[in-house]
């Protein structure tokens, strides 16, 4: 079993910079590749980062594609979202996940553990 807890979230305005955390307990995540998908209000889960086992390769949705980083630190079992420049449509809770699969797609339904989400409010 994963946990993954997420944190960092809160209100910002627009034009600002969050970094969300994923922290990993249970297994080290040198065996999973990992993903942040949001879900705003009205709207479907939407994958917006993936990083690959070891890092070697990411994948952003276009909306967010020069303003979002996804990072990983396996040896403390932690997983970043740098987000820089944000928007109001960005506001939404964010969640990272994790995956026993290889590569890094953007998918809502390969995961199989989910942190509890962090909310990420952007004002104009």
């Amino acid at each position: 079993q994963v946990q993954l807890v997420e944190s960092g979230g809160g209100l910002v305005q627009s034009g600002g910079s969050l970094r969300l955390s994923c922290v990993a307990s249970g297994r080290t995540l040198n065996n999973y590749a990992m993903g942040w998908l949001r879900q705003a209000p009205g709207k479907e889960r939407e994958s917006v980062a993936a990083i690959s086992r070891r890092g070697a390769y990411t994948n952003y949705v276009d909306s967010v594609k020069g303003r979002f980083t996804i990072s990983r630190d396996n040896v403390n079992n932690t997983v970043y979202l740098q987000m820089n420049s944000l928007k109001p449509e960005d506001t939404a809770v964010y969640y990272c996940a994790a995956t026993a699969t290889a590569g890094a797609r953007l998918s809502r339904y390969e995961y199989a553990y989910w942190g509890q989400g962090t909310q990420v409010t952007v004002s104009s």
